[in-house]
């Protein structure tokens, strides 16, 4: 089975519902134009992007876009792909993930207990490595892993 995106999401600002698009335009070393998780520079450089895969989401028995995920894909177990590891999203974006998402509060406003469900179940975080357009039908594929320093 091909991997694919199934969903795009933007979160365009605090407590705000999350934006379905169609299309997204990542910039690299910065996130998902648009998205208030963007960012240049800090600790937060390693959350640019957040990725859920569809068969997590139905095994807590979630839609797309409640763990507010800005990519949900389909084919792929994201929970199995480690840090370091490189993905490319379409044909010209590709995002390194950098660490399992932990799960917020904001869980518990979905699902009482979720958050505790969700230990290291909320999907991965990746930072930009090359930006691009990305559209929902695009490819996900397993790339190189990041060289080790």
């Amino acid at each position: 089975m091909v991997a694919e995106i199934i969903s795009l999401q933007i979160c365009v600002g605090h407590r705000e519902p999350m934006n379905p698009v169609d299309s997204a335009t990542f910039i690299e070393g910065f996130g998902i134009e648009g998205d208030r998780h963007a960012v240049k520079s800090g600790a937060r450089t390693v959350r640019q992007v957040l990725l859920m895969d569809e068969d997590t989401l139905e095994g807590f028995g979630l839609g797309i876009g409640q763990v507010r995920e800005n990519v949900t894909v389909r084919g792929i177990d994201l929970h199995e792909v480690p840090a370091g590891q490189r993905l490319a999203l379409g044909d010209d974006v590709v995002v390194e993930i950098t660490q399992f998402c932990a799960p917020c509060e904001r869980m518990e406003e979905v699902r009482p207990g979720l958050r505790e469900e969700l230990f290291e179940q909320r999907g991965m975080l990746a930072t930009v490595i090359s930006g691009g357009a990305v559209n929902v039908g695009d490819q996900v594929q397993v790339v190189e892993s990041a060289s080790v320093s």
